[in-house]
């Protein structure tokens, strides 16, 4: 099968576009052909080394896909012919992927395949980070962060569908755009994004704030906060990682929180699918519909990457098979 390999640790440039058999199925596994492959933010920072997860070289990644299942356990509630989705952690960027049946879930027959492999990370990711560990209530009001990436349409479509109000900051008009387009009430630049909160908040501040960016912006995001207001700390695509200064929490009773759903859900076995069932309903409904920028064949994995890690996707980047 083709598969995309990380060979050195020297960027999306380096990606090999190799053939290897297809994986064995181990003991309980399910075998799905592929036909589109999601690609993450992770996959940028494993070309060089520099994600938590980095097995041994050389190594096929990819975390997220969807396809037809070929082959399940009898027991694992899916049979041949399943159309899913599924969240490998890695293998993913191949022809046929085995994996656990817990990361395995059933795609919605209104949802096309590259619509899901948009689904497995960012939609989980920010139902975590909304649902459980920002405690979002309906009326509250959240800033998003890089809203015109994956994780920012997802979190912008999750927040609205619990019944809050949704500012969006993003970088270029074009991805503005996008984020009012996935349901957000206000969207706006990240230059001056403090003073533009304050006035559209009447003063107030937001209740949540979603970044995924990091950065230089981190400082202001807290002092966006109302009170008792949260900010989630999902990653750092900006590149540096922020430091707090811990006085500014204790002003208004805010709090930055910890958004580790990987580490969360490892330790925790069922926690993927009890998420599945509460936003399956949410897919279903068209509430939560991922929003596909941009694909790419297989073979150009290393432009995929690329657009990533020069932040100019927009909109969710899949790349698909051919199938």
């Amino acid at each position: 099968m083709r598969a995309i390999h990380i060979s050195s640790h020297d960027g999306p440039a380096a990606l090999e576009v190799i053939d290897i058999p297809e994986p064995d199925a181990g003991e309980g596994q399910v075998v799905i052909d592929v036909h589109a492959s999601g690609v993450t933010f992770p996959e940028v920072l494993q070309t060089r080394g520099r994600y938590q997860i980095s097995p041994p070289l050389p190594f096929v990644p990819g975390s997220e896909i969807a396809g037809v299942v070929r082959s399940a356990p009898e027991d694992s509630g899916l049979s041949a012919g399943d159309r899913v989705c599924a969240f490998p952690g890695l293998g993913g960027f191949a022809e046929v992927v085995a994996t656990d049946p817990s990361q395995v879930f059933p795609l919605p027959d209104s949802l096309s395949f590259t619509q899901g492999a948009s689904l497995p990370m960012n939609v989980l990711t920010v139902h975590f980070a909304l649902a459980h560990r920002g405690r979002l209530q309906a009326g509250e009001t959240v800033l998003v962060h890089g809203a015109g990436g994956g994780i920012g349409i997802a979190a912008t479509q999750f927040a609205t569908a619990m019944g809050a109000r949704v500012i969006a900051v993003a970088s270029t008009e074009e991805k503005r755009g996008l984020a009012l387009q996935a349901g957000a009430s206000e969207a706006i630049a990240p230059e001056g994004f403090k003073d533009a909160v304050k006035e559209l908040t009447g003063g107030k501040g937001v209740d949540v704030v979603v970044d995924p960016v990091g950065g230089d912006r981190f400082t202001d995001s807290i002092r966006a906060l109302g009170q008792e207001g949260r900010i989630l700390v999902i990653g750092f695509t900006g590149g540096e990682i922020p430091t707090v200064k811990v006085n500014r929490l204790l002003l208004g009773n805010k709090s930055a929180v910890g958004v580790g759903w990987g580490e969360y859900w490892m330790s925790n076995p069922g926690y993927l699918q009890k998420q599945w069932a509460e936003v399956q309903p949410l897919l279903a409904a068209g509430k939560l519909d991922p929003l596909v920028g941009m694909e790419f064949p297989l073979e150009q994995a290393t432009d995929a990457l690329e657009l990533m890690d020069g932040r100019g996707a927009v909109g969710k980047i899949v790349l698909t098979h051919g199938r």
